[in-house]
């Protein structure tokens, strides 16, 4: 059974940072992707940044390039999310979650997903 685990996020003025670690445990394949998602009040749940099991390779939302840079430790089975220049609008709830398929462009969208962490509050205030 697979189980994720989220830790980190909590409060951040703008231009702050914040990081976000996924602790992934009961996975099987080895072909898989880990992606972090989030959700704002009242919006859908939306990509942040992916990345591959077999080979490292990371997707990124064009909202969050050049600030964000998803990383993995596979000693630790772990997916750590480190936010640079957070604003206002990076306030969420983020979720990490497993997708089966492995590397293709159904990663971008959070069906398919089949196990999700309980999610992290993030939010950058002024």
């Amino acid at each position: 059974q697979v189980q994720l685990v989220e830790s980190g996020g909590g409060l951040v003025q703008p231009g702050g940072s914040l990081t976000l670690s996924c602790a992934a445990s009961g996975l099987s394949s080895r072909n898989y992707a880990i992606g972090w998602f989030r959700q704002a009040p009242g919006k859908e749940r939306e990509v942040v940044a992916c990345i591959y099991s077999r080979d490292g390779s990371t997707l990124y939302a064009d909202s969050v390039k050049g600030r964000f840079t998803i990383s993995r430790d596979n000693a630790k089975n772990t997916v750590n999310l480190q936010m640079n220049f957070l604003n206002a609008e990076d306030t969420a709830v983020y979720y990490c979650g497993v997708h089966p398929r492995g590397w293709g462009a159904w990663i971008k969208v959070a069906y398919g997903y089949e196990d999700w962490g309980e999610g992290k509050k993030v939010t950058v205030y002024s």
